[in-house]
This record gives structure tokens, C-alpha cells and sequence, in this order.
């Protein structure tokens, strides 16, 4: 269980990941974490819920240069300052307030481009029709939700995602998924490209899934994307 000021921590950066506030390293470590923290990607996605709404009706104005440029020095000059105490201080002063307001101010010039609508899908099925899954992929974020429809692993399994891309010697694992309900997997930079033209699979696993990286029990589906 994260202690309360690890809890902070995160949610601040997980704020400043969504406004684009990191530099490249921090930006690129912070990404590594996404990948393997559901818990941290939902701090994500509940940032990215309550920013972008602002800018949604906020028609676009191209402000005079000199005030973007004292809304960056102010971001930037704090945030350089913010890293000699703890993240949720700053975050407590004025930093997010012009982080925000220059969000808002300047629209689709600052805001994140997101688009968090997929761009093409898979049915994976098994061939009794008994575990049926949608797999979606979101190219903007490198996610693949996967809603189950039909089915549950067996008693003491789980299912677990695996990729096979185009030309690749071995699958690799994209992570367990959930017995019920929807699944949001975002698979890492490195393997992104391979997800459109590569071959989706669900084995069924142990707790805590495979241990060799390799897939162990029985494939369930498999399946390749089609443009939505």
C-alpha cells in the first residue's frame, strides 16, 4: 500500500506528466512507470478527465506572444524551484494555477493532444464461443482496452495478453487481464508500431502469470487488428 506522501508525490507528477510540465528524462521514466502501474495510468487518466473539459469550449485566441512568454517563465521558473521540496507543496501554490490557466488560454496550442478514440480493433474468441474479448487500440496513448464479453479464466488462472508482432522470433506479454470487465493495457513505446500488424493472443496462466515470457497453458484466442 503506497504511504500518504508517496500517494502525493505520484498524483503531482502524474499532473505535471498530463501537462506536459517534465522534461524528457522525467517525462520518458515517468512513462516506464505508466506501463507497469495501473494504478498510477488511472491518476493519469483522472488528470487528463479534468484538464482537457476545460479547453473544450474555449474558442481559440492567439494571445499576444509576451504573455505566453510570462506564463512559460513563470511555469518553468517554478517548477525548476518546486524540485528542492516535496511535489505536493508546489502543488499547493501558484505553478498548476498558471499551468491551468495557460491551458485553458491557449486551447489546442497547449493542450495535450489527446485522442482517446480507437483506431481499429479485434475480436478475440475462443473457438467454443465460450470467452469472447474486443481488444481497442488508442494509438494517441499506447493503450489496448480489452472488454470481456463472454467468459472468465478457469478457477485458479488468469488470462494473460500477449503480442506477437510481424516477423518477430517471440511473443511478448502486454499483462494480465482483469476476470471481469475492461482492461486498459498501455504496452510500451519500443513495441507501439508492431501492434497494428502484429497477432494478439490470450493464454491462460498461473497467478501472477507466466514465468518463463513465454506463454505456459492453454492459447484461448488469437486474433490481428482491422481499422475501426
Amino acid at each position: 500500500m503506497s504511504m500518504p506522501d508517496e500517494t502525493h508525490e505520484e498524483d503531482g507528477l502524474a499532473a505535471e506528466y498530463v501537462l506536459r510540465l517534465l522534461d524528457e528524462t522525467e517525462h520518458q521514466e515517468f512513462e516506464a512507470r505508466i506501463a507497469e502501474d495501473r494504478h498510477l495510468r488511472a491518476r493519469v487518466h483522472e488528470w487528463e478527465s479534468r484538464l482537457v473539459p476545460l479547453a473544450e469550449d474555449v474558442q481559440d485566441v492567439a494571445p499576444p506572444a509576451s504573455v505566453k512568454i510570462r506564463l512559460m517563465g513563470t511555469i518553468m521558473g517554478t517548477t525548476t524551484a518546486r524540485r528542492a521540496i516535496p511535489i505536493w507543496t508546489w502543488l499547493a501554490g501558484g505553478a498548476v494555477a498558471a499551468a491551468v490557466f495557460m491551458f485553458v488560454l491557449f486551447g489546442n496550442s497547449f493542450r495535450p493532444s489527446i485522442d482517446m478514440s480507437p483506431a481499429f480493433q479485434a475480436e478475440l474468441a475462443s473457438g467454443d464461443g465460450s470467452v469472447v474479448l474486443i481488444a481497442s487500440v488508442i494509438p494517441t496513448t499506447h493503450e489496448i482496452v480489452i472488454e470481456r464479453l463472454e467468459g472468465a479464466p478457469p478457477l485458479g488462472l488468469v488470462h494473460e495478453l500477449w503480442l506477437i508482432a510481424e516477423g518477430a522470433e517471440a511473443p511478448v506479454s502486454l499483462g494480465l487481464l482483469q476476470p471481469e470487465g475492461a482492461t486498459r493495457i498501455r504496452v510500451p513505446d519500443e513495441i507501439a508500431d508492431g501492434v497494428r500488424t502484429g497477432t494478439i493472443a490470450i493464454s491462460e496462466e498461473p497467478p501472477g502469470g507466466s514465468t518463463t515470457g513465454a506463454p505456459t497453458g492453454r492459447v484461448v484466442a488469437a486474433a490481428q487488428f482491422s481499422d475501426v
